[in-house]
């Protein structure tokens, strides 16, 4: 019985990658345009990439389902009976290494942002303010540094640092810090153009 469990909660991770390793940028891009995303802009496939090209609308419904895939499969895990913070961390932690390295990209994907956000809110889904708060320190250093990449870290950050505060799981919280790592660490360039004071800057939304 143990292996059968053992193999569950592999496919379930597995899934977890398929799941987020679908470039919703660059499909949405190349259906809209029959361009290839990675040759504009910052050459990301992320929402940010995609409102330069397409336009805010079509960010937004960028970060919509990037944020859905990487908690769906969360979710999808839970329904079907795995109940392991653990199991259910490392499925999420697996959807945002999709995202960010996917497979049908040579493993050249975005940064995961958005990614992350969905599987921070499917972690615990009646226990949504770490996240709910999180949005909002998005959207308050969006708007008055127009640093989306600063922005995304300190929001996450900030959703993953109170997950205690909301008693998560420590399985939850310890996937969530790695997480947050690994989006410095792709944003690392960011950080560069951040301390030089040459990052792009966005447009306002409000």
């Amino acid at each position: 019985m143990e292996s059968v469990g053992f193999f569950s909660a592999l496919a379930w991770i597995l899934f977890g990658y398929a799941m987020g390793s679908c470039p919703t940028g660059f499909i949405l891009v190349r259906l809209m345009t029959g361009d290839d995303i990675r040759n504009f802009g910052s050459g990301n496939i992320g929402a940010t990439n995609v409102g330069r090209l397409l336009g805010k609308r079509w960010a937004v419904l960028t970060a919509v389902i990037d944020m859905l895939k990487g908690g769906a499969a969360v979710l999808l895990a839970m329904l079907a009976g795995q109940n392991s913070p653990v199991t259910l961390s490392i499925i999420g932690a697996a959807g945002v290494l999709g995202h960010d390295y996917p497979v049908w990209l040579n493993f050249k994907g975005g940064k995961g942002v958005a990614t992350t956000f969905g599987v921070f809110a499917f972690y615990d889904f009646f226990n949504p303010l770490p996240v709910i708060i999180g949005g909002l320190v998005w959207v308050f250093i969006r708007e008055t540094t127009r640093l989306v990449s600063l922005a995304s870290m300190v929001s996450l950050l900030t959703a993953a640092l109170l997950m205690p505060a909301f008693k998560m799981d420590r399985a939850y919280y310890i996937s969530g810090l790695l997480l947050v790592a690994l989006t410095v660490w792709r944003h690392r360039e960011n950080i560069k153009r951040i301390i030089s004071g040459t990052e792009n800057k966005v447009n306002r939304f409000f």
